[in-house]
């Protein structure tokens, strides 16, 4: 049965703080005059006014509780119900114009209910209005229920005095069974979602996090909602315990309740037909639009819900968009592009710049016998059309899975790696290295791309777009090694089957061979270890040319960044290079932090920080954040250093300016090369019949793709590659000087 309440109407609108929970010697009003910053005075109405508003069909259950401005019309007030205390400020005999939706300043046939109004608002058939703070030249038309609670958290997982604990908001990301759950609050970067949900042993950091998040909200009961200024919301059923800040447009949506909607002049949101939206936090600049279903979420700056997405206990990052497909129980770094109704991607941390194709199913558990399954996949992640994958699965940087069913749990550590499923021979193919020997183009586009569309406003997090970077190098040195174990016990095999080698044997022998690229190495079956959870074989194919590819890479990685340590601080002489580095260089690890790569001294030396009390809040941890992204320049470009003069073999005693010149040589060579790749595999295009069949002449095709020569991406990689044969040239002259 449901339990109705029956109270005297003139309690309505009145003791929104029950008395139990007003502080000592404040009214129920204290905590709504401190939100209301408008800076109206407001006074009691005059005896004419209550006349032309009981003309024009108002009510109130105590004209002296209506408080308005002096430059108040009574005449912009009909057919309005008011109950508590109502403060209207100016209102003035203009209309407001909005995307063609023209309504006259006003209140208008609305029950209005203990709020706050600013400057030249336009109310009008607002059913049930109540405890909201609205600011100046807000629309809100036909809006069938917009009211505030006294408990309301505006999507925050915090609680209020009396509540208990049980009924705080959390997000079970990155797994389904909530073992790495977190509580959700405004401004909360992708890096504390990671941060909180990965170091699960760490009971204080986790308690500390808990602590830093209650602490940012007052506990008191009695918080109005708000709206801010220049907000249109028109045609919505529901909103309930909202907070929605300036410039936001709200048209259409079923219902949105305990939510925080960041909005402003530069940065505005949006939410649109048949929204469903509870518990969660919109960033500045998102959008939602057309039959979205977010459930217990955050979603970050400037990323988007489209047609029909479903989004549940998920983080989604900054520059995100998902459209039709749904989403559950995932940590979403920023720059993540999901589309198509037949993609799902459950318990899973995507490390950003990921693209999840149509009929993509990451997260089936059919293979486990609880829900406890994660998938962690790094940076560039792309599981190609109709990919299945199952639970554990990890991925290193930049892998792309050809379309198929994958059966097995799969651990690949190879980075920029094609990975396909070959059911004629029943073995998974992994072929390292692809993007870089047949697909430059949309690797070093997709960078560009990821860059140019970061539309952050406040960039706390600095955001790693490069292929080239601290964790993809660290997975090429790591895949040098692992390409001469495998090459080499592909070798003994061959030539001595009855005898084992050791690793150390193996990769001695497998770095020899490929160091002189020996033809041997085309005839070997290389078969990795450890990658399928399966009896089957997993072949690694054109691993001459991968080991090649990453060698060449990483010594072009550490000169481009010499190339830019001695530009960028106007040094060109040698001397001045070995100047900048410590003692001791030595290639250490990095972590990605919610799309920041921080060096792994660091993340431990702050999670130490945290357990000691020195960092106590989450400015603070902030704060670390855009520290190390201050530093990151210096750490990375000793990274670099470190990691050419590794692979190259070269002690940094032996590091002379003749051993300089021959690199910066080499790499003015590498760049030409990823140049005239970048053209190559775009031109490609152009001349596939199987791309081109569908033009009946180049005319056509140049008026549907562009001429090839008039393609800006290319010419912007020519002209940087000029740029940087330039740079070279000029520290070249230096060094013999």
């Amino acid at each position: 049965m449901n339990q109705i309440n029956k109270k005297a109407i003139d309690s309505l609108g009145y003791d929104f703080i029950s008395h139990e929970f007003l502080p000592e010697g404040k009214d129920e009003y204290h905590l709504r005059n401190i939100q209301n910053r408008n800076g109206i005075q407001y006074r009691g109405l005059t005896a004419w006014e209550i006349e032309v508003l009981v003309r024009n069909r108002n009510t109130s259950d105590d004209w002296n509780k209506l408080l308005v401005s002096d430059a108040f019309n009574p005449e912009l007030v009909k057919n309005c119900k008011f109950f508590g205390l109502v403060r209207i400020g100016k209102l003035e005999t203009y209309y407001l114009e909005y995307h063609n939706l023209r309504m006259p300043v006003g209140l208008y046939n609305s029950t209005i209910i203990s709020c706050d109004f600013g400057d030249n608002v336009v109310v009008d058939n607002v059913n049930y209005l109540s405890h909201y703070i609205i600011g100046s030249e807000v629309v809100l038309v036909n809006i069938h229920e917009l009211a505030t609670t006294n408990v309301a958290k505006f999507g925050n997982g915090i609680i209020k005095e009396g509540e208990s604990e049980n009924i705080r908001i959390w997000l079970e990301i990155c797994n389904e069974n909530g073992g790495r759950k977190v509580i959700p609050f405004t401004g909360m970067l992708p890096g504390d979602a990671w941060l909180w949900s990965k170091y699960r042993d760490d009971d204080v950091m986790l308690e500390k996090f808990k602590w830093f998040t209650q602490k940012e909200y007052d506990m008191q009961r009695g918080y109005y909602g708000k709206i801010g200024d220049r907000t249109i919301i028109k045609n919505t059923s529901i909103i309930k315990d909202v907070w929605i800040g300036s410039d936001a447009y709200i048209k259409g949506a079923n219902k949105l309740k305990n939510l925080t909607v960041n909005s402003s002049p530069e940065a505005p949101s949006q939410i649109g037909e048949g929204c469903e939206m509870v518990n969660g936090v919109i960033g500045l600049g998102c959008k939602a639009f057309y039959g979205v279903k977010a459930i217990r979420f955050i979603m970050a700056s400037h990323s988007q819900l489209k047609y029909g997405a479903r989004l549940l206990n998920s983080y989604l990052g900054n520059n995100s968009t998902i459209s039709c497909c749904e989403v559950l129980n995932s940590l979403i770094f920023p720059s993540h592009e999901q589309h198509h109704n037949n993609s799902f991607l459950c318990a899973a941390t995507v490390m950003g710049q990921s693209n999840m194709a149509a009929g993509a199913t990451i997260g089936s558990n059919h293979n486990s016998r609880s829900p406890d399954g994660e998938l962690i996949a790094g940076r560039g992640f792309w599981p190609g059309l109709c990919v299945s994958l199952k639970h554990n699965s990890k991925f290193a940087s930049f892998n792309i899975l050809a379309k198929g069913d994958y059966p097995y749990e799969l651990n690949i550590p190879f980075p920029f790696a094609l990975i396909s499923n070959d059911i004629s021979k029943d073995q998974l193919i992994v072929m390292p290295a692809y993007w870089f020997m047949y697909n430059l183009y949309a690797i070093t586009r997709n960078e560009w791309k990821y860059h140019d569309r970061d539309a952050r406003i406040e960039k706390k997090q600095r955001i790693e777009f490069d292929a080239l970077a601290p964790d993809t190098i660290n997975e090429m040195v790591n895949a040098l090694r692992l390409l001469a174990l495998y090459t080499g016990k592909a070798y003994w095999a061959r030539e001595d089957s009855a005898k084992e080698r050791t690793d150390k044997v193996c990769i001695k022998t497998g770095t020899e061979l490929l160091e002189a690229k020996d033809s041997i190495i085309d005839e070997l079956e290389i078969v990795g270890e450890g990658m399928e959870n399966s009896e089957r074989k997993t072949v690694l194919v054109k691993v001459q040319q991968a080991y090649t590819i990453f060698k060449e890479l990483i010594v072009y990685y550490g000169a481009t960044q010499c190339v830019r340590r001695l530009s960028e601080n106007d040094h060109t002489t040698f001397s001045s290079l070995l100047k900048q580095l410590p003692s001791a260089v030595k290639r250490n690890e990095w972590v990605n932090v919610g799309g920041q790569l921080i060096p792994e001294q660091e993340v431990v030396k702050f999670r130490r920080d945290i357990r000691s009390g020195k960092i106590k809040s989450w400015d603070d941890v902030h704060t670390f954040y855009t520290m190390q992204g201050q530093a990151y320049d210096t750490d990375r470009f000793e990274h670099a250093l470190a990691s050419m003069l590794e692979v190259a073999g070269i002690p940094l005693s032996s590091f002379t300016p003749a051993v300089f010149r021959e690199i910066l040589q080499q790499s003015v060579n590498t760049k030409a090369w990823l140049t005239e790749g970048i053209y190559e595999s775009r031109a490609k295009d152009y001349t596939n019949p199987f791309r081109t069949m569908v033009f009946d002449t180049k005319e056509e095709m140049d008026k549907v793709w562009g001429k090839l020569e008039d393609n800006s991406f290319i010419a912007l990689q020519q002209t940087e590659w000029k740029a940087f044969k330039k740079k070279v040239n000029g520290i070249l002259a230096a060094l013999t000087r």
